[in-house]
């Protein structure tokens, strides 16, 4: 289990072209605005509601329910409930190291 300010994740299973976490967002918080050049995400939320941001549009997404986030599109995930938000992550492509985020808007400062 990996700590971040915005909650945790934990990575369940991994390969050559993919990797699988369990992400919670913590109440009142939020992923900082970021895009991947090298992989896809796709957001299947298990609990909570949450505020989805891809390129210029918000959606909500709400338990059950999945997104996909294309490669090199901008992307943010908020939780503004009082409640956890958990989701899966599932990511394809051809590399997944954290240094494959690009930030453009962090409230934790991170660059």
């Amino acid at each position: 289990k990996v700590l971040r300010p915005w909650g945790s994740f934990e990575t369940l299973s991994e390969g050559k072209n993919y990797k699988v976490k369990s992400l919670t967002v913590n109440p009142g918080q939020k992923l900082s605005k970021q895009k991947h050049e090298f992989r896809s995400e796709t957001w299947t939320l298990i609990s909570g509601k949450g505020i989805v941001t891809l390129d210029e549009e918000e959606f909500i997404l709400c338990e059950g329910q999945s997104i996909v986030i294309p490669v090199g599109s901008i992307h943010r995930l908020e939780n503004n409930t009082k409640t956890l938000l958990e989701l899966i992550e599932v990511q394809t492509g051809s590399y997944f190291g954290e240094d494959d985020i690009t930030r453009y808007d962090d409230i934790y400062g991170r660059k």
